[in-house]
């Protein structure tokens, strides 16, 4: 009974995000795995022109 006191506890105590803030911090995820895509995807194509001259 301990352990489920302390979680309850322990969820009393915890700040959760507001809508506001999960938008902004979504938002940002999104666009960042956007950007890391897009980066690698230019990456990719230059070392496959860079190899197929090479080659």
């Amino acid at each position: 009974m301990k352990f489920f006191k302390s979680v309850v506890q322990t969820m009393k105590d915890t700040t959760w995000l507001n809508a506001k803030e999960t938008r902004r911090d979504t938002t940002t995820v999104v666009a960042m795995s956007i950007a890391f895509a897009v980066f690698f995807g230019v990456v990719d194509y230059a070392v496959q022109a860079v190899l197929s001259l090479v080659a």
